[in-house]
């Protein structure tokens, strides 16, 4: 059972930069591909971004282009997602999952095999 622990939740002001991490202690996240989630209060879970378990393909949505990157430690278990920007639409519970084997992107939850917890982030002046 792999267990993700998400960190780096906060309040922030709009403009301000926040990073997310996911992280295992007990296996490897080597080979997961690793998606970021978020809900906004009263929404569903949308997905944000995504990183390949095989060549570290990335892939975002159009509304956090350019202000989001993802990227992995395999050495360290972890996944960071690194926000700045921050707009208050980014509000919402962060959650990031582990996709085992995954190789082309996916925001289909039920492709995900692992979810973390999830951490709050508020953008707010």
């Amino acid at each position: 059972q792999l267990q993700l622990v998400e960190s780096g939740g906060g309040l922030v002001r709009p403009g301000d930069s926040l990073t997310l991490t996911c992280a295992t202690t007990q296996y490897t996240l080597e080979y997961y591909a690793i998606g970021w989630f978020r809900q906004a209060p009263g929404k569903g879970r949308e997905g944000v971004s995504w990183i390949s378990s095989t060549d570290d393909t990335t892939y975002y949505v159009e509304s956090v282009k350019g202000r989001f990157t993802i990227s992995r430690d395999n050495a360290k278990n972890t996944a960071t997602l690194q926000m700045v920007g921050l707009k208050p639409e980014d509000t919402g519970v962060y959650y990031c999952a582990a996709d085992l084997w995954g190789s082309t992107w996916s925001f289909e939850e039920n492709e995900y095999d692992y979810w973390g917890q999830g951490t709050q982030v508020t953008v707010s002046s």
